[in-house]
């Protein structure tokens, strides 16, 4: 399977069932889907959780019960701009400074309540939650396509925010989860955590890209992310 063909099931799963959710509609989006409180809710059981006092996390609406469970425990929240188009890439939301941790994991009220911070900002990083259209059961995360989930891995690992030992979490529906061969690239970041609301999948631990690959980056894509023009110099 390729992985235009995983995201085609995946979409195709959410279009025909009765398990998605707002915003509609599922294809070309990280779909939303019905259980995705249950899902965080496996995902908040995990050690990994309890140990993480700072989280990087996406900002797709299935995630939205992670970033708000999370500053309702104190723990700090980065998210990054879209695209990491502007001079300042991330959003902190610092639960001392939030007293409305429900309207701050949404992305209007994370972009209200959010101080946007630069890279040399960021702390050490002790848990990434990544949305995700489809992943399989040995690991494989399938993104929209764009890249840019793992193009931020890549920037946090070069900013020594993140390591190889830094898990890197989901939450999906079961109907997400494939069971099927899927080969990654080198640049694709292994899962260690997969939060479904019925299970925890725990991948077996896979080696982390080490940082950016600048060969898959054109020259105008680095011109245009200020983070990659900073860094290629």
């Amino acid at each position: 399977m390729e992985k235009t063909d995983a995201r085609d099931a995946v979409w195709t799963r959410f279009e025909e069932g009765d398990f998605a959710r707002f915003p509609f509609p599922p294809r070309g989006r990280i779909p939303n889907f019905v259980g995705a409180e249950r899902a965080a809710g496996r995902l908040f059981e995990t050690p990994e959780w309890e140990r993480a006092a700072v989280l990087k996390a996406n900002p797709d609406s299935p995630q939205r019960p992670v970033r708000k469970r999370a500053l309702e425990a104190g723990k700090t929240v980065y998210m990054a701009v879209p695209r990491l188009r502007e001079e300042e890439c991330f959003v902190e939301l610092d639960p001392a400074r939030i007293d409305d941790p429900h309207r701050a994991s949404t992305i209007s009220g994370s972009e209200e309540l959010g101080v946007q911070v630069g890279p040399d900002a960021l702390p050490e990083i002790d848990l990434v939650v990544a949305g995700s259209v489809a992943v399989t059961e040995d690991g494989v995360r399938v993104g929209k396509g764009e890249g840019y989930s793992d193009l931020e891995y890549a920037v946090l690992r070069e900013l020594g925010a993140v390591d190889d030992d830094t898990p890197l979490a989901t939450t999906v529906h079961d109907e997400q989860v494939l069971a099927a061969d899927l080969t990654p690239d080198a640049h694709d970041v292994p899962l260690d955590l997969v939060a479904t609301p019925e299970r925890v999948l725990r991948p077996a631990r896979g080696s982390k890209p080490s940082g950016i690959d600048w060969g898959l980056l054109s020259e105008d894509r680095v011109a245009e992310i200020p983070v990659l023009r900073r860094l290629s110099e």
